[in-house]
């Protein structure tokens, strides 16, 4: 089969996608919803999460701007220079920029359904919690199947339009690029509220989370979306464009030396395949009466890889591709599972780490937060080996494919690259895993508000449990996959590098990094330091805003009389908190992403390539430990909080249960904030140094002297 035929097929899958998504929209949209007050305040939410995605939009459309005219003058090659063609350099502005609108397009429609689904999924608890966790996790596959739709459909578009893979690397920079500041921005909305009301309403006053009194409980739901649902869409719309792009670029450059288009075909059929087979999971998910949610989305995910690996083998038969490459994207797909899994021991509340922790709580906030950040660490073990043994298996099964033409090296990266693929291959599923969280989250506090009793709560919790549980798989199984994308993403700096060296006669200069070289070295401790900055600023972000936010909530019970004691028709000032969380993040998100980027330039211009490339190593080591740290500790600690809450170590009220509130708030920001962050933030710094390699290539500091 041609190539062209994979691209058409993909471009049909990525539109049953998008038929399948309106379906579900549909369906999710007919459930019934009745109650006023819940009207009410999901109508508060959703303008809450549009103003915010507006505000933040409005701003992130200037950079983009800057960033496109900057990327204009200098990129594949500056202006003035003599081989410069300015059709290419102007097909890399418009590239990036449909990159930040489909990103964009990505996080909007997932405020869309969320904010539709949390009502529904709260008043369908009435019914019981199979039709309530039914209308929350098909809200959150519209989302799943519209970002993977969309990612789908603009790679192989660019790719239609332009054959170019330099050009596809600024449509993944341009979805990087938004994701970061997006999920950045959405993060530090959303903790600024969860950190707030919860130190305010739970610690001090002792009232219930979703207590209407509290003003920053609104502000609280909307951070759940513009974070958890619009942050989070455009992240893994970036990772899903970032491993097809990576692969791109090292397959275009494998079938020129073949002569063929065997590689790139591949990276077309894996993709379609995935999203395909997330179609048929998401289709088929469903919960008993009596099931347990979080077996059923674990179940849906098992299901869904099955199929995957079923298919794509299918497909390497019928097509005769390569059964090494296979090999390679079916590691990837095996270990984003072990990791989720490993991320589930630690953070689920059935097992171990949240009963210690909730047993250390008993002894106040300070075990909460030893113990809770020491298994944090404990969990980065297994899923850092699994990240590295999925590398290097992956190396060593495809570096045969290039024996014959002396290729080794670049099938062996190659077969990295299709890794990423296979592990992100069922991100539909994933993504609708993850959107359910939020929903649910929302849909507890809509049931609390609109007083549907304590048999819904129960429901809500239960649900909210699983919710919790799940994103720290779908967070792990998003961690590793971006390690294994950077990772690519080297494999493509290489490619970059040495094709822009070729073009200067220069030959093959680059196939790995010393480390023992003073100048790989240098950029190695540069890289490393860079996610540590960035998680501070973020935090720090968070923490000043919270700050700002605590002083308001204390004004107004106050100030405003009777609000204290819940007086009818007394009501919080609730959009003060929402303004504050808006200006605030909005003030923050730049800082944080530009801090990043820039660094990239300026390692790249003072010791050129081999700086980058320790450059990118060093950002993707400390990146992933602390991303995993940050992410599982949070969801721990979140868990150990709910468990304490359902009445074990003392329950609500308890010395145990305001301990385990403190460990939450400082894990709000770990695991919604800067972890997640970090993702987009080490694919940023990769596809920079790709993108500005012929410029580090040339210009740079060592070179001068």
């Amino acid at each position: 089969m041609s190539l062209s035929f994979f691209e058409v097929a993909s471009l049909i899958i990525a539109l049953i996608a998008f038929g399948f998504a309106a379906l579900l929209y549909n369906w999710v949209k007919k459930r019934p919803s009745s109650n006023e007050r819940i009207a009410e305040v999901g109508k508060l939410i959703r303008n809450g999460a549009n103003t915010f995605l507006k505000k933040e939009y409005t701003t992130l459309a200037k950079f983009v701007g800057v960033a496109a005219v900057i990327i204009f003058i200098f990129l594949p090659a500056p202006i003035w220079s003599e081989k410069a063609e300015i059709s290419k350099n102007l097909l890399m502005a418009v590239s990036y920029i449909c990159g930040t609108i489909f990103s964009a397009i990505a996080g909007k429609i997932g405020i869309e359904i969320a904010t539709i689904a949390n009502i529904k999924s709260a008043e369908a608890a009435k019914s019981g919690i199979s039709p309530s966790f039914l209308a929350a996790f098909r809200g959150g596959a519209v989302m799943g199947m519209a970002v993977v739709g969309s990612s789908l459909l603009g790679v192989t578009l660019v790719w239609l339009l332009t054959n170019d893979a330099t050009t596809l690397l600024g449509f993944s920079f341009g979805a990087s690029s938004l994701a970061l500041f997006a999920k950045a921005g959405g993060g530090i909305f959303t903790k600024t509220a969860d950190v707030s009301a919860d130190l305010v309403g739970k610690v001090e006053l002792g009232i219930p989370e979703d207590d209407p009194r509290n003003p920053a409980v609104i502000a609280d739901n909307v951070g759940d979306n513009v974070g958890d649902v619009a942050g989070m869409g455009a992240d893994l719309f970036d990772s899903n464009v970032a491993s097809m792009s990576a692969a791109l670029v090292m397959a275009t450059a494998l079938d020129t030396v073949a002569e063929g288009e065997m590689n790139t075909s591949m990276v077309f059929c894996y993709a379609a395949i995935g999203l395909l087979s997330s179609i048929i999971g998401v289709a088929g998910a469903k919960m008993g009466k009596k099931g347990s949610p979080t077996r059923a989305l674990n179940n849906s995910t098992y299901i869904t890889t099955l199929i995957f690996a079923v298919l794509s083998a299918a497909a390497t038969y019928f097509f005769d591709f390569e059964w090494r490459i296979w090999g390679a994207s079916t590691i990837g797909l095996v270990v984003g599972t072990i990791i989720g899994i490993a991320s589930d021991y630690f953070t689920d509340d059935s097992k171990p780490p949240v009963h210690n922790v909730a047993k250390a709580s008993e002894s106040g906030p300070a075990f909460t937060i030893l113990s809770g950040f020491s298994y944090g660490l404990l969990s980065t073990l297994p899923s850092m080996i699994g990240i590295g043994v999925s590398a290097l298996a992956a190396y060593k099964l495809c570096a045969p494919l290039g024996e014959a033409t002396g290729n080794e090296t670049e099938y062996a990266l190659f077969g990295i690259a299709m890794a990423a693929v296979g592990m992100l291959s069922i991100v539909g599923m994933i993504i609708s895993n993850d959107a359910y969280g939020p929903i649910v989250d929302n849909a507890r506090g809509l049931a609390e508000m609109g007083n549907l009793g304590d048999d819904v709560l129960e429901i809500t919790d239960q649900l909210d449990s699983a919710g919790n549980t799940v994103k720290a798989i779908t967070k792990g199984f998003a961690i590793g996959a971006a390690g294994l994308t950077v990772i690519s993403l080297l494999g493509a700096f290489i490619t970059e590098v040495n094709l822009a060296a070729a073009e200067k006669g220069l030959g093959t200069i680059l196939t790995g990094f010393d480390v023992m070289n003073p100048t790989v070295f240098f950029g190695l401790l540069a890289g490393a330091a860079i996610p540590a900055v960035f998680s501070a600023m973020l935090i720090l972000g968070v923490d000043r805003n919270a700050q700002r936010m605590v002083a308001e909530i204390h004004r107004q019970f106050k100030e405003i009389v009777g609000l204290k004691e819940g007086k009818p028709g007394v009501n919080p000032e609730y959009d003060k908190c929402i303004s504050i969380a808006t200006v605030g993040a909005i003030k923050e998100l730049i800082p944080a992403g530009l801090f990043a980027i820039i660094s990239t330039v300026v390692v790249g211009f003072i010791g050129g390539v081999e700086a980058i490339g320790g450059f990118i190593a060093g950002n993707i080591v400390s990146g992933l430990l602390l991303s995993l740290l940050m992410s599982n500790s949070g969801g721990l600690w979140d868990n150990s909080k709910k468990y304490v809450e359902s009445g074990n170590n003392g329950g609500k009220g308890s010395v145990a249960h305001k301990a385990a509130v403190v460990g939450d708030t400082v894990g709000d920001p770990f695991k919604d904030t800067a972890g997640p962050s970090i993702n987009t933030q080490i694919t940023v710094v990769s596809l920079v140094s790709s993108l500005m390699s012929s410029l580090f290539l040339e210009f740079n500091l060592f070179n001068l002297f």
